[in-house]
């Protein structure tokens, strides 16, 4: 699977849970979002390896913006 993952919603980034090169089964968690004192998991849409994670803890995201890149 090849692909990138972006944010469905304006949240802050409240833990990355994944690192470049970590190898994730389909519904795992890669970051945590957190919006309106929510916890929302971003999750691998398919088995693969992490090729980039492009935010860091404490970012904002914005919907649409790149969270990170499956390969």
């Amino acid at each position: 699977m090849s692909g990138e993952i972006r944010s469905e919603m304006s949240a802050n980034v409240w833990k990355v849970v994944t690192l470049p090169g970590a190898k994730v089964a389909e519904g795992d968690t890669l970051v945590i979002l957190e919006s309106m004192k929510m916890e929302i998991p971003v999750l691998a849409e398919a088995d693969g390896t992490v090729a980039e994670v492009a935010v860091h803890e404490g970012d904002v995201v914005q919907e649409g913006d790149l969270i990170a890149v499956m390969v």
